[in-house]
């Protein structure tokens, strides 16, 4: 064996020590966040070049069903970070008792809504929940949650709030504009709204997909939702129907399992989520708000301004499960 293929073979054992050495850090997340087009390939990439470990994501379906898996995995799991705990699983999450405070500074942090902060869960994105339409289509869109539930001829499709966290919001956004007006008035707008619901779908991508091949005139989205049309297809024909009423915000978070042994590369992993070039990355693929204070497009800060429903109190996990059988008895009827 020459002196060059003794230095080569070197390098490789070199290599492969130094990789088997480094730390990985695994993060769980939801389906579109960790696919070809989400921000998890980049986020990766770049974080990478600065943590010295191997950052692995492990999607599924939806917030609901990761959560669901670490829940039942428990100190088992393979996960150090959750991605995708939202506003209205934040609850029912930290009573599980599987995470452990992220303890960092909120200071940077700019959300347009309240009950946002946590010493447990770290924000790495919001939107605004909303119906999107094809304005070259549907001439006469719905401006309130009153007409799009009370008109028959508008198809419908939206997300089944068991299994994801989109469908979620829809439960919360309901139960805020009528919960006041007791169970029995909610059951009824869930029932009419039933009569012209095309499916009830398991999560957000086939659901939304299917609106766009035409099966329904209106999608369970985000506000945010027509600027990938408008980045990506020069689009600009999907739109969000603003409703009189107020939409309801949800926010996106992180958080680090009780049970990882990275704890602290976990905790740099979440603040990089917030530095100004992730958020882009974040914002641009996953089409939803910066939670940093700085402009990451300007298509994006040029979104309509929409009434938000920033005292919608967050409701118990008790309540949210009262919630969905008033909603499931009323759809079955």
């Amino acid at each position: 064996m020459n002196q060059l293929t003794k230095l080569s073979l070197s390098a490789v054992f070199l290599s492969a020590s130094a990789l088997a050495q480094q730390p990985t850090l695994n993060v769980y997340t939801y389906s579109s966040f960790a696919s070809e087009y989400g921000p998890a390939k980049q986020l990766e990439a770049n974080f990478e070049k600065t943590c010295q470990c191997d950052l692995r994501f492990l999607p599924f379906d939806d917030g609901i069903t990761m959560f669901n898996r670490v829940r039942l995995e428990g100190k088992k799991t393979k996960a150090d970070v959750v991605l995708g705990i939202d506003s209205f699983l934040k609850d029912e999450a930290e009573k599980a008792g599987l995470f452990t405070a992220h303890e960092l500074s909120l200071d940077s942090i700019a959300i347009p809504t309240n009950n946002w902060k946590s010493e447990v869960f770290y924000p790495f994105d919001y939107g605004e929940y909303a119906f999107i339409y094809n304005k070259d289509k549907l001439k006469n869109p719905p401006t309130s949650m009153k007409a799009l539930i009370e008109r028959n001829d508008l198809r419908v499709i939206y997300q089944d709030p068991r299994t994801s966290t989109v469908g979620r919001g829809l439960l919360m956004w309901v139960n805020a504009l009528y919960g006041e007006q007791g169970e029995q008035a909610v059951a009824e707008r869930w029932a009419a709204l039933s009569k012209h619901t095309v499916t009830v779908g398991k999560g957000w991508s086939e659901t939304y997909g299917a609106y766009l091949k035409g099966e329904a005139d209106l999608a369970l989205s985000y506000t945010t939702s027509p600027l990938y049309h408008q980045w990506y297809e020069n689009d600009d024909k999907n739109v969000a129907a603003i409703f009189d009423e107020g939409h309801l915000v949800q926010v996106e978070y992180g958080a680090i399992m009780q049970s990882s042994k990275q704890k602290a590369l976990a905790q740099k992993f979440l603040q990089f989520l917030t530095t100004p070039e992730s958020q882009k990355i974040i914002a641009k693929a996953n089409i939803m708000h910066p939670v940093i204070a700085e402009e990451v497009d300007p298509l994006l800060s040029a979104q309509p301004k929409t009434k938000t429903l920033t005292n919608f109190a967050m409701p118990s996990s008790e309540q949210v499960r009262q919630w969905l059988n008033i909603w499931q008895k009323a759809i079955t009827q």
